[in-house]
């Protein structure tokens, strides 16, 4: 039965992850502060037998030492979400990110170096694009940032030393890891609390109040089902070939945000009204946005045949039908 350790796994992916972990007949530890993540999230696997849950951070060295030593791979979620947080709470986000990773990482090598290795599976973040003008973001792109006087780009350099220090153990080491950039992930248990845009839609829509859209909702994203995302987590995980490898991982369907909120509206209550609000209401007067953020997936097609199952109007109908049982 093999080990499987998810930080961060009381998360919205993470918890989807563990689930489905569990299902492979993996023996799966959860390690999760519960700062942004819930227990509750992994109601369907409470209680068995091949479920452990730690309360705990991956920044203790101490606790993930213990856990990795009965580990024999590593799904590392644990990181700061969402936009609202990123811009309120810019020193929480750099040190969450970066700080954990380091303590994951060194434990890790002490592993390799040991003659036991154990694979990363590092999840990064299509953040670290910044504000790259491409029409699509492919792996090997350069990453183009706003001036650190900008808090908002704090989340995506961070998440990008992660990479680096991740791939600095595969160069100088030969530890196995693989980095997946997710995009725009969405799904059941995922809250619009640290300003996720569908829920936040999906919630206002139910409750009758208008749907919030900042700037001129031009902007365009693509949003992946979480069940996709974590196949393809798996299959990259479990290919040999992946480590030391970059992966966009997501959906490549581009969607503007002013139709998101259409889509919603009309599969809730076609009545309720779209408003829209500045970046500077919304956030702060010095906020910068991606106006566009689609990933080029043919590394992970090539790879592991990657295909999405899930379209998004059906998505958004499942995200409809959690919110609406879940209240």
């Amino acid at each position: 039965m093999k080990r499987s350790l998810v930080t961060g796994g009381a998360g919205f992916i993470g918890s989807h992850l563990a689930e489905a972990l569990v299902a492979r007949g993996n023996h799966v530890t959860v390690v999760d502060d519960e700062s942004t993540g819930s227990r509750a999230n992994l109601a369907a696997v409470e209680g068995h037998p091949q479920l452990r849950y730690v309360k705990g951070t991956a920044a203790d060295s101490e606790l993930v030492r213990r856990l990795v030593a009965d580990t024999d791979e590593v799904y590392h979620l644990a990181a700061a979400v969402g936009v609202e947080l990123i811009v309120q709470s810019p020193i929480h986000t750099v040190e969450n990110n970066i700080y954990p990773t380091e303590v994951v990482l060194d434990e890790l090598g002490r592993q390799h170096a040991a003659g036991r290795p154990v694979k990363l599976f590092l999840a990064s973040t299509s953040e670290v694009y910044g504000k790259s003008p491409k029409p699509r973001f492919a792996e090997d792109d350069d990453l183009v940032f706003g001036p650190t006087s900008r808090a908002r780009w704090s989340y995506g350099a961070s998440k990008a030393i992660d990479e680096f220090l991740a791939l600095a153990y595969w160069r100088e080491q030969g530890l196995p890891v693989v980095v997946g950039r997710l995009f725009n992930v969405v799904g059941p248990r995922q809250v619009g609390a640290y300003g996720m845009v569908l829920p936040r839609f999906v919630e206002a829509a139910l409750a009758g109040r208008p749907l919030t859209v900042h700037d001129d909702g031009r902007q365009v994203r693509c949003f992946a089902h979480v069940a996709d995302v974590v196949q393809a987590i798996l299959d990259l995980t479990a290919h040999p070939d992946s480590a030391g490898g970059v992966f966009n991982i997501g959906s490549d369907q581009p969607v503007a945000i002013l139709d998101l909120a259409r889509r919603v509206a009309a599969a809730v209550d076609p009545s309720v009204p779209i408003e829209f609000q500045s970046y500077t209401e919304a956030y702060s007067d010095d906020f910068e946005d991606c106006r566009r953020r689609v990933p080029d997936l043919g590394r992970l097609r090539a790879l592991i045949g990657f295909e999405p199952r899930y379209d998004l109007d059906a998505t958004i109908r499942e995200v409809i039908a959690w919110k609406r049982g879940k209240d």
